[in-house]
């Protein structure tokens, strides 16, 4: 197998099992986690796996789910 797709296929499990944590977390915090992964993973990818590209991506993605309000339609 290839090892990209593997640390592709591990990473996605250890997201998934990250976020079933969330189940007793407000709102906010889920959102907040949420956005950190994803900001994170996104971070990762546009500047091809550098160190400070995905903390700044889970840093900008923390603040940004943070942010957001499940209650405002």
């Amino acid at each position: 197998m290839n090892t990209r797709l593997i640390t592709t296929l591990a990473a996605s499990v250890l997201i998934s099992l990250t976020l079933g944590a969330c189940s007793g977390m407000s709102a906010r915090d889920t959102n907040t986690a949420t956005g950190a992964v994803l900001g994170g993973a996104a971070g990762a990818i546009l500047t091809g796996g550098s160190t400070a590209g995905t903390v700044g991506g889970a840093a900008v993605g923390g603040v940004i789910g943070n942010k957001m309000d499940p209650n405002k339609k």
